[in-house]
């Protein structure tokens, strides 16, 4: 019995040792959570400003191939003459490309000014015409450069989406004299917002058809001015901070040289990054919200998860040493148990040995002597029997067998005649036992054997523990209308010391023993209340008790009355029986 009072020690010091180990672990994955959502939060803004980088670059480079397509080899100038020459490369540039530019020109210097050509886009012909008015800040700037005083280069940061190529003398191949002429684009920016913004949103950060970003470009000088948007019907959300924004139209011409620059010189046009920023500005944040939000969001999760899985391995182990607690406590029951039950069947075996021996050896001769030895070998056998059909009635509840087939029975019948009242208390003075039950009880379906065993466990429990100063125990029966529909009430009182109250809850667990009944040394095996329950619910009834310290204690037993047509059909069986 030592060990089972040091374990509980041992448990609670194991317990302690864990939860500040889990403490320890929960400090620490709160750490390496966070420093997870650090490497993810700067993976994935890198991961999206790389996805805008590449769309930025394959936009540019879109429109640059676009507009470099449309110009002609210098073979060709020299050969055919610049409209001819031009005419026809726009005609081989019009069978693969898109519709890209919205209007092609040439600017040709003349005298002191720029005499204007417009190229037809349906029949490829070229013809003079007057600067459109939005084109006027293109003219000022081209005669600016044709004076020497703006660098080459520059996009315009108002009106129409405009850009120049510029052709060079070969004797000026490096780019540093006059241009000979212009071709000035004008970009279709209903293409470049209906087809090819949406096309490589998609390519670039689209995923299974579907693009998990919303989008939308802007004019860079005026960021209230919306130009498209991945969302229709969406306004301008300036205000809203952008996961990532890149520069689009980063595009400005170097010019081209001729191709007779010289040995290894570069005669293909192309387009750089000009010094000053995009003409526009993409702008992109993730569908269900910022980047931000989304780590913020994933963070809290893996809090949860990891403070979920810490708790439930408190809990576990929690529940395991109150399992193992339990467990305990049960061993120690039923050590008790056994030497409780060694204890009833000791007494009865011996006093019925001494007994026999006495009458087998004559010491007892005169008849009254014999009748008493006879009377107590009986009392003494009933007591051996009792415990034997205490031990097998719960040997059957703890394999599932608590009750057998149930009949109709009269619970009058069980508490008149089924019960044994002619116990005495210790003293040897006869217990009063006043009975109160109420005339035409209903039946009850119930398996009498059972039920009567049941009572007789409360009767002989109040004769044992609630005579003590009373000779007083009371039963009573009586209709009981409830939520569930009517049942047979039976009440067995006693004005004995009661139970104390932290006891009450355990009274009806298996081989508990009130400390009083230990101190006493009373004669029990805890069975007896733990075996009432089982039988009272296996009939579908409740049991309760009302106790308080030196006011008695009083079960109360509630059996459900059989139904209405059971009970006429009966009826006329039981009064014959």
């Amino acid at each position: 019995m030592e060990n089972f009072h040091q374990r509980p020690w041992l448990a609670w010091a194991s317990v302690s040792l864990l939860a500040v180990l889990c403490a320890v672990l929960a400090l620490l994955q709160y750490r390496w959570i966070g420093e997870i959502t650090e490497a993810e939060r700067g993976r994935l803004h890198d991961a999206l400003q790389t996805s805008v980088s590449a769309l930025s670059r394959s936009f540019n480079e879109e429109i640059s191939n676009s507009a470099y397509a449309l110009v002609p080899s210098n073979e060709q100038l020299e050969k055919v003459g610049k409209q001819a020459a031009y005419s026809a490369q726009y005609l081989t540039w019009k069978q693969s490309h898109e519709r890209v530019f919205q209007q092609v020109a040439l600017a040709i210097p003349e005298g002191d000014g720029l005499h204007l050509l417009n190229l037809n886009l349906d029949t490829a012909q070229f013809s003079q015409m007057d600067w459109p008015a939005d084109w006027t800040p293109m003219r000022q700037r081209l005669l600016q450069r044709l004076a020497g005083h703006a660098a080459a280069g520059q996009m315009l940061a108002r009106g129409p989406v405009l850009f120049e190529l510029p052709r060079f003398p070969a004797s000026e191949s490096g780019g540093g004299g006059l241009e000979r002429e212009w071709l000035l684009l004008e970009l279709n920016c209903d293409y470049a917002r209906g087809t090819l913004l949406p096309e490589l949103l998609q390519r670039n950060l689209g995923k299974a058809g579907r693009l998990d970003y919303d989008a939308e470009v802007v004019d860079r000088a005026e960021p209230s001015t919306l130009i498209y948007s991945s969302i229709p019907g969406q306004k301008n959300t300036v205000d809203r901070p952008a996961d990532a924004s890149v520069s689009l139209l980063e595009i400005a011409p170097n010019g081209f040289k001729e191709p007779d620059a010289g040995p290894g010189a570069d005669s293909s046009p192309h387009l750089s990054s000009p010094a000053d920023r995009g003409r526009w500005q993409l702008r992109v944040r993730p569908s269900a919200g910022s980047i931000e939000t989304l780590v913020a969001r994933t963070r809290r999760r893996n809090l949860a998860v990891s403070g979920a899985i810490l708790i439930l391995i408190l809990a576990t182990i929690a529940s395991l040493l109150r399992f193992s607690r339990r467990a305990q406590q049960l061993a120690e029951l039923q050590i008790n148990f056994v030497a409780g039950v060694s204890h009833e069947l000791r007494t009865p075996v011996t006093v019925i040995r001494t007994a026999a021996f006495n009458l087998r050896g004559n010491i007892v001769s005169r008849p009254e002597q014999v009748q008493r030895y006879g009377a107590l070998i009986e009392a003494e056998s009933e007591k051996l029997t009792a415990l034997i059909e205490q031990v097998l009635r719960f040997s059957s509840t703890m394999a599932g067998h608590v009750i057998r087939s149930r009949q109709p029975v009269e619970m009058d019948t069980i508490l008149h005649d089924g019960l044994r009242y002619n116990h005495v208390n210790s003293g040897g003075v006869p217990v009063v036992v006043e009975k109160q039950i109420a005339p035409g009880l209903p039946l009850v379906m119930a398996d009498e054997l059972a039920l009567q065993q049941a009572l007789q466990n409360l009767v002989d429990n109040a004769l044992k523990y609630g005579t003590e100063g009373s000779n007083w125990i009371g039963v009573s029966a009586s209709l009981n209308h409830g939520e569930h529909g009517q049942s047979v009430e039976i009440r067995i009182a006693d004005r004995g010391p009661g139970i104390p109250e932290a006891e009450q809850q355990h009274i009806f667990d298996p081989f508990f023993r009130g400390q009083r009944a230990v101190q006493d040394q009373a004669h029990g095996s805890g069975l007896g209340l733990f075996l009432v329950k089982k039988i009272v619910e296996a009939h579908g009834g409740s049991i309760e008790v009302k106790s308080k310290p030196m006011n008695g204690t009083e079960f109360i037993v509630r059996i459900p009355a059989a139904p209405p047509e059971m009970q006429d059909e009966f009826a006329h069986f039981i009064d014959r029986r």
